[in-house]
């Protein structure tokens, strides 16, 4: 009886000592991770990425070969500028910078005042966005809006400024890959895992989808601004309504905290 007793308190000490197995996403007992695309949070930020493809379409077709969310770009272009290469603008791209740090710094002050941390950041900013993105659309109705005028740094400042805002919140929910903004990284990522797809689990799908986002963005911004620079911001403008909305339900709001 002693043994038996012995040899049950050892099982029972084993169990105790043995770690859970771990969970699979969506086996019921929690949500998917916020890296998988059945995630909703991350299904926002695709959506975010789309129009940040239609924005700089809008910038650099319409408003003198400018970025107003594409910073790295940005740089560089203003490079070639100082350099006289191109007769690419000089100004433009430092009004861009300038506003996109101003709008980053701006939405991480909103975001720092605001309850449930970067799940509250992300409504925060995109209010901003949405903002900057309807005074633009204004602006472009109203006004003849062209490359090296006033009124074209205006629109530039307007849209960076909104982009730097969404870029700071986004920033903040540490998201992999999808920073909506830029590709850089995930591109260096996916060419990684190019050689085999065995590893299970290591986002490819996720990296393909924000470049064909940000891809599909692109290519409906080149075509809606041949109409004119206003349509294109309108509908970068209800796209960033709809993600404001998107966020602002229970499920996102709690899935991205």
């Amino acid at each position: 009886m002693a043994n038996t007793h012995r040899a049950r308190l050892s099982i029972h000490n084993l169990l105790a000592l043995t770690p859970d197995p771990p969970r699979e996403p969506g086996d019921g007992r929690e949500g998917p991770p916020k890296g998988s695309l059945r995630h909703p949070l991350a299904r926002v930020l695709l959506v975010l990425t789309f129009s940040t493809g239609l924005v700089d379409a809008a910038s650099y077709l319409r408003l003198g070969h400018v970025f107003a969310a594409n910073m790295t770009g940005n740089i560089v272009l203003l490079g070639f500028g100082i350099g006289g290469a191109g007769g690419l603008p000089v100004v433009a791209p430092i009004v861009s910078l300038v506003a996109f740090l101003l709008g980053a710094r701006i939405g991480i002050r909103l975001g720092s005042r605001t309850t449930g941390g970067a799940a509250g950041a992300l409504p925060t900013a995109l209010m901003l966005e949405v903002g900057m993105l309807l005074v633009a659309t204004v602006v472009a109705a109203v006004v003849s809006v062209r490359a090296g005028s006033f009124s074209g740094d205006a629109v530039i400042a307007l849209l960076a400024m909104g982009m730097g805002a969404r870029n700071a919140a986004v920033r903040s929910l540490g998201v992999p890959d999808l920073t909506t903004t830029v590709l850089t990284m995930t591109l260096t990522a996916l060419a990684a895992e190019l050689p085999s797809f065995r590893a299970r689990g290591t986002g490819t799908a996720r990296r393909l989808a924000a470049v064909g986002s940000m891809l599909a963005g692109a290519l409906a911004g080149a075509l809606l601004q041949k109409t004119s620079l206003t349509l294109v911001l309108a509908v970068a403008t209800a796209v960033a309504l709809l993600t404001l909305g998107a966020c602002r339900t229970k499920a996102i709001s709690a899935s991205s905290a």
